[in-house]
């Protein structure tokens, strides 16, 4: 290698020590903040939502995904830094959904409690069980604890029995409280209401590939790999380098919404569901979706570096806000796609995701990082904390980053 090949190595490498240096920083920031500003001390677990300005409301409800978010994101620090903190809060998000969240009647997971911990929304929403799993399996691997093994391959059990499509394949969105079919199966009111969707199927395999690397038996493989395959033959578009978000029973594609955020989620954590798995015909397979998922995502990064939220082809309409967590997803997507190829414009991307968070999301007055931007940005005022704002996607970034840019 020349005199110039060995400058340009050497920058890069400065740069990557650097991204860790500042990531390994603003995790313990993240923490620090839901340590100190989300704990609800006296009704338990945490508040239901926290306002930009850093005030609880103790009347909101509390979410299944919210809880289960803190406990991964915990738990997962935990392993890493083996703060004591780290494992307090971890054990206390599990405790809470011990104590209030899980269905002894029928099975499965409330979707929210009051601020008393009292069961509010009993649907069984199939996203929020998956979360569940994966928060557990986390503390699982973080504690030993056979409680949270249990109880998620309970939840496992309840998917499997309830919400799988035995002749179509894959899961369906939601259900009653007992199981019953439901009209409405959406996940938030800006969803479709179809009975499969890409983010559920998402989650549902992350879930089962952090249950495997906790607990791994052969019936979990063979579940893990249906999934993949289900991503593989339906919700990868392979003309369009995006993902198919919402389809009916018979997997009839029922929208052309692209969402940059999962296209870049995606790409880099089916891959990862393969490898831990060591299924070698889908490992190359999802490397090679991997870098198709980027491309598309890559559409929806503006010239300041950050990634716009959606864009609905038919109309020709961008959404015109920069949301924090597909920022925090560009980070990881776009390494791993440099990693796979070497190209340094996917390093480039995920250094520019992370200039773009510094400048624009990270809130540098009271702490975490803000809902979003408008297009002119202006601060999305959502909560801070809340029942889908949460510090999953934040805090695994950083760590993805963290682990990448050690290991190589």
């Amino acid at each position: 290698m020349n005199n110039a090949g060995l400058q340009k190595q050497e920058i890069q490498h400065d740069r990557l020590i650097h991204y860790k240096e500042e990531v390994t920083l603003e995790l313990q920031s993240i923490l620090t903040y839901w340590s100190k500003y989300t704990l609800d001390l006296e009704h338990g677990g945490f508040y239901g939502s926290v306002s930009n300005s850093n005030r609880p409301d103790k009347t909101a409800p509390k979410g299944i995904v919210l809880n289960s978010r803190i406990l991964w994101s915990f738990s997962a620090a935990f392993s890493v830094s083996n703060n004591s903190l780290h494992l307090e809060i971890a054990t206390r998000a599990f405790d809470y959904i011990l104590q209030h969240f899980i269905d002894k009647e029928y099975g499965g997971v409330y979707w929210s409690v009051d601020t008393n911990g009292k069961m509010m929304e009993g649907r069984k929403q199939i996203y929020g069980l998956a979360f569940c799993i994966y928060g557990l399996a986390e503390y699982y691997k973080s504690t030993k604890e056979e409680i949270a093994l249990t109880i998620a391959n309970q939840l496992v059990d309840s998917i499997e029995k309830h919400s799988l499509d035995k002749e179509k394949g894959g899961y369906i969105e939601a259900f009653a409280r007992d199981w019953q079919p439901l009209n409405d199966l959406r996940l938030s009111d800006k969803d479709d209401n179809e009975k499969k969707t890409t983010n559920t199927h998402l989650h549902i395999v992350e879930a089962y590939a952090n249950l495997y690397q906790a607990s791994p038996t052969p019936a979990l493989r063979e579940k893990i790999i249906n999934l993949l395959e289900i991503f593989d033959r339906y919700l990868i578009n392979r003309k369009t380098k995006h993902l198919n978000l919402f389809m009916d029973e018979r997997w009839q594609i029922k929208s052309t919404l692209q969402s940059f955020g999962h296209d870049i989620e995606a790409a880099w954590l089916l891959q990862e569901c393969a490898e831990i798995i060591n299924y070698k015909l889908y490992m190359d397979h999802f490397r090679e979706h991997a870098i198709l998922l980027a491309d598309g995502a890559a559409q929806g990064i503006d010239t300041d570096g950050g990634m716009w939220y959606e864009y609905e082809p038919k109309k020709e309409q961008l959404i015109r806000e920069k949301h924090s967590w597909p920022q925090a997803e560009a980070m990881i997507g776009f390494l791993n796609a440099w990693q796979l190829t070497g190209n340094e414009k996917y390093l480039l991307h995920s250094l520019d995701a992370w200039a773009f968070v510094k400048e624009h999301i990270k809130d540098r007055v009271n702490g975490e990082w803000f809902w979003g931007i408008y297009d002119g940005y202006e601060v999305i005022e959502k909560d801070k904390a809340g029942f889908w704002k949460c510090p999953y996607h934040n805090s695994r970034a950083c760590l993805e980053i963290m682990k990448r840019i050690e290991h190589g």
